[in-house]
């Protein structure tokens, strides 16, 4: 089964630029770690991972009534912003839980991705 891991940038790493160099490291340390947890699991693979510019470089594209509207900014006034993903392929949540606690402190949605078929 596929998920979609969501990663909202919330306290600590939503301040990454006034981090320390060895307080990145410590973070960044803990996505090696998930991607080794990952690669070390039976089943388990990341099919995609990617962090994301901060809300303020997003793109909004709204549609209602058939009308189309681009906006600059993130897509909602938010203390939280998206600040990364992965898409795995996992045996089921419960492997996907366990592994997401190597990563670090962020706020997560998972959500299961669905075959339209």
């Amino acid at each position: 089964m596929k998920y979609v891991v969501l990663l909202m940038a919330d306290g600590e790493l939503s301040a990454w630029s006034t981090m320390s160099d060895e307080d990145k490291q410590a973070v960044m340390r803990q996505f090696e770690d998930f991607d080794a947890a990952c690669r070390d699991r039976e089943g388990v693979e990341i099919l995609a991972a990617e962090a994301l510019g901060a809300g303020d470089t997003a793109t909004v594209v709204r549609t209602r009534g058939g009308e189309r509207v681009v906006t600059d900014g993130p897509y909602a006034e938010a203390v939280e912003e998206l600040g990364g993903f992965y898409l795995l392929e996992a045996p089921d949540l419960d492997v996907v839980l366990e592994l997401l606690t190597v990563l670090p402190s962020y706020d997560i949605q998972v959500s299961p991705v669905i075959d339209p078929s």
